[in-house]
């Protein structure tokens, strides 16, 4: 039953999904690299 519900329909849906999170995440991660940067550096 697990099978159905991850089906191949579903597939584009979690990749969206997860670049909701990933994305702006990573953003925030370079932003605070760069900010990292010009404050040791």
């Amino acid at each position: 039953m697990a099978e159905e519900e991850t089906g191949p329909n579903r597939v584009p849906l979690m990749v969206l999904a997860w670049a909701w999170v990933v994305l702006p995440f990573g953003y925030g991660v370079y932003q605070l690299f760069l900010k990292l940067v010009q404050l040791f550096g």
